[in-house]
């Protein structure tokens, strides 16, 4: 999508160094992901405490290994 916008040059200048893009678009979209993203880890942090999951990983770890060995008996057919 094509875009017009008004963008400090020192501030898209820093972006470029921090990200190591030559492109304005490319640090640009770079930015804006790393902001997207650290958002929504901030998201996830505020639900610590809030939900309780009963997960046992070591039975999910068994599965998959299940899984896997019947699988590899698929391909040596």
């Amino acid at each position: 999508m094509r875009a017009t916008l008004n963008i400090p040059d020192d501030l898209i200048s820093e972006v470029q160094k921090l990200s190591g893009e030559k492109s304005k678009t490319k640090a640009i979209v770079i930015a804006m992901q790393e902001f997207i993203r650290q958002k929504k880890i901030k998201e996830l942090l505020a639900l610590r405490g809030k939900i309780k999951i009963d997960y046992d990983w070591k039975k999910e770890e068994e599965n998959e290994i299940a899984a896997q060995k019947k699988r590899e008996k698929l391909f040596e057919r």
